[in-house]
C-alpha cells in the first residue's frame, strides 16, 4: 500500500531543501503562535500556516517547491506549463467568497473566513498524477472536502457535487487568448466521492500558503484521479442529484470522461498512461503508474462492479 504509512516523525527538512527549511523555521519562530506567521519575503505573498501532521503519506520523494509551483497547468494563465508562475500574480484572492447552493440546507455566499472558521488545517503528502502521463508529490495543507459540505448541510437527494472555477478575463489573460474555449472551467465528483475522506480542500502547499498558480485560495485535490479533476480557485459548490457538466468531458468525452480515474490499464487516446514522467527527475525517471495512483486499498470500493473501461 502506498498511501497512509505513518510518518509522525515527519518534518520540514525530510520534504524540502535544508537552507529553505531553516530560512523558514527562523521566519515561523520570529512570529510563534500566530496563525499566518507573514510573509516569506521577495515579492512573494505566501503566508505560514498552523497545521498538524497526519498519517497521510506516501513512501517516494516529495517533489521540489520549485518544480511544484512552476510546473502547472491552469489555462486562465496560459497555456505553457510555465504561464502560471509568470502571470497569476494578477489575481486577487482577497477577498474571497464561494457561493454553495442546490441541495443543501444552508444555500447561500460564504466568505472564505466564514467557511474556514472551526476546520482544522492538516498537512497530507498525496501523490499527484496528471493525464498528460507526468506525476509529482505534493505536500498539500487542507481539510477534507466534506467539512464544507457538512458546514451546508446536504440534502439526502444530493448525488453529485459540482465545482465553478473563478472567471475574471481582466485578471486572467488565457481567457482572453483562448476565447472559445467554454469558461468557466466547472468540474464534479459523486457525492461518495466528495464525501471520502481522502477528498480534500487544498489551501496550502509545503506549509505555507496556496500559491495562486496552483489555484488559490483553495482548490480541489482527489488523488486518484486525474489531476484536472482538481479544480483551482473554487467560487462555486453545488450539490445535485444530476451528474454536472465537466469542462474536458464537454470539449473531448472520448478523450476525458466523468470519472477520470488513474488507470495504467485504460491508455489515452493518443498516448500510454501505463507509465509515468516524474517531474524533477533525479533518480526516479519514469515509473510504472499504479492503479489508483496507488490509493486502491482506500478507492476501489466505490467503483465495485463497476466497468472502468467503460465508465473510465
Amino acid at each position: 500500500m502506498i498511501m497512509a504509512i505513518f510518518r509522525g516523525d515527519l518534518k520540514y527538512s525530510d520534504i524540502t531543501a535544508k537552507a529553505d527549511f531553516l530560512n523558514r523555521r527562523q521566519l515561523i519562530a520570529g512570529a510563534a503562535g500566530v496563525g499566518i506567521a507573514g510573509s516569506l519575503g521577495g515579492a512573494a505573498t505566501a503566508k505560514a500556516l498552523k497545521y498538524k501532521k497526519t498519517s497521510y503519506s506516501v513512501d517516494v520523494e516529495t517533489t521540489a517547491k520549485r518544480d511544484i509551483t512552476s510546473y502547472n497547468n491552469y489555462y486562465e494563465f496560459g497555456t505553457r506549463k510555465d504561464d502560471p508562475a509568470k502571470n497569476a500574480h494578477r489575481l486577487t484572492t482577497d477577498p474571497w467568497s464561494v457561493e454553495i447552493g442546490g441541495l443543501v440546507d444552508k444555500p447561500g455566499k460564504y466568505d472564505l473566513d466564514d467557511l474556514l472558521s472551526g476546520i482544522a488545517l492538516e498537512e497530507r503528502i498525496y501523490r499527484f498524477r496528471c493525464v498528460e502521463a507526468w506525476s509529482m508529490v505534493v505536500p498539500w495543507i487542507g481539510f477534507s472536502l466534506s467539512e464544507i459540505i457538512a458546514k451546508a448541510g446536504a440534502q439526502s437527494g444530493a448525488k453529485y457535487v459540482a465545482f465553478e472555477t473563478l472567471s475574471r478575463p481582466s485578471e486572467m489573460p488565457g481567457i482572453g487568448s483562448n476565447p472559445s474555449f467554454p469558461w468557466p472551467y466547472v468540474e464534479g465528483l459523486r457525492m461518495d466521492e466528495a464525501m471520502h475522506p481522502l477528498t480534500m480542500i487544498a489551501t496550502g502547499l509545503y506549509g505555507e500558503s496556496l500559491p495562486k498558480q496552483n489555484g488559490a485560495p483553495l482548490r480541489l485535490v482527489v488523488p486518484w484521479k486525474y489531476g484536472f479533476k482538481s479544480i483551482k480557485s473554487i467560487v462555486k459548490i453545488t450539490l445535485t442529484d444530476k451528474q454536472p457538466p465537466t469542462t474536458w468531458n464537454k470539449l473531448a468525452a472520448r478523450e476525458y470522461g466523468f470519472y477520470s480515474n488513474v488507470n495504467p490499464e485504460v491508455d489515452h487516446p493518443r498516448w500510454s498512461q501505463a507509465r509515468e514522467r516524474v517531474i524533477g527527475g533525479g533518480v526516479f525517471g519514469k515509473r510504472d503508474t499504479p492503479m489508483f495512483n496507488g490509493y486502491g486499498d482506500q478507492v476501489a470500493g466505490l467503483y465495485a462492479g463497476m466497468d472502468l473501461r467503460k465508465n473510465y
